[in-house]
């Protein structure tokens, strides 16, 4: 019999809010927007080092992106959840440099799925990383903002601070 899967659930403190991270044995698996959090939050009182030192890496990365800077160094990232389709999606989105923004059909074409736009939204909706994973990057066709699993007001926010103005 495998033993129980265990997941560590830290408060990740900004200016912004607290955000809720997630990490599994393999990495952060999710990352919850302040007052979104999905998960209840149970630390134990003494961290595996590799969850501790993964918990740093992400406090600073988080830090950079809310700063309107690119993130030195991520954490491993734990996307075993997600779909083939969904992780290609996924990473198609890291290659997205900030104060850059591509459609819903540029990153289907990125990822050899010209006709897959609605399901690159779908992808997009259900990234479990959200600001490490830059899904606010993307926008409708009309170069329009539309949703954002934070709540639009994050994704306006997360642009702004890249550098770019766009419409609701």
């Amino acid at each position: 019999m495998q033993p129980p899967f265990t997941i560590y659930a830290l408060p990740l403190r900004t200016p912004e809010g607290a955000f809720s991270a997630f990490y599994s044995e393999k990495g952060l698996c999710e990352l919850d927007f302040p007052q979104l959090r999905r998960r209840p939050l149970a630390s134990p009182a003494r961290l595996p080092e590799p969850i501790a030192a993964w918990h740093k890496l992400t406090t600073r990365a988080v830090a950079a992106v809310l700063a309107g800077k690119p993130p030195r160094n991520l954490p491993p990232l734990d996307l075993g959840d997600g779909t083939e389709f969904q992780q290609q999606v996924w990473q198609a989105l890291r290659t997205i440099p900030p104060g850059e923004v591509r459609t819903y059909g540029e990153v289907a074409q990125m990822i050899s799925r010209p006709r897959a736009m609605r399901a690159v939204g779908g992808a997009c909706g259900a990234n479990p990383i959200p600001v490490l994973i830059p899904c606010h990057r993307v926008l409708a066709a009309d170069r329009r903002i539309g949703g954002f699993s934070g709540g639009l007001h994050w994704k306006v926010r997360l642009l702004a601070r890249e550098g770019v103005q766009a419409r609701a």
